[in-house]
């Protein structure tokens, strides 16, 4: 099986930095991009920042600027660094992989974490 873990995720004030991180583990062959979303209640979820094993980044427009997305050498890993967070940045914040498992060489699926809440509050 194949798990993604987040981790990170709490309560600040604006203007206050916070990391999150994302852990593939299990039978992981490969994954390709990976990223992260956010969803606030009653709202549909949303892009904030992807990577993908070649190293090519993207964020959405809201965080440009503010939050930097990483990935480390053995490329199951990822970091959200995120700078002068605002309350619009309120959310849970959810890990995206697109992950090859080695039952399963031929085919890669899309693997969701459990989420990891992100208050900015005064």
């Amino acid at each position: 099986q194949v798990q993604l873990v987040e981790s990170g995720g709490g309560p600040v004030q604006p203007g206050d930095s916070l990391r999150l991180s994302c852990v593939a583990s299990g039978s992981v062959l490969r994954a390709d991009v990976m990223a992260f979303y956010r969803q606030v209640a009653g709202q549909q979820r949303e892009f904030v920042a992807s990577v993908s094993q070649g190293g090519t980044k993207s964020y959405s427009d809201p965080v440009k600027g503010r939050f930097t997305i990483t990935r480390d050498n053995a490329k199951t890993t990822i970091w959200l660094q995120m700078d002068r967070l605002v309350p619009t940045d309120t959310a849970v914040y959810y890990c995206n992989a697109q992950i090859t498992s080695f039952y399963d060489p031929f085919e890669s699926r899309e693997y969701w974490g459990q989420g990891t809440q992100v208050t900015v509050s005064s």
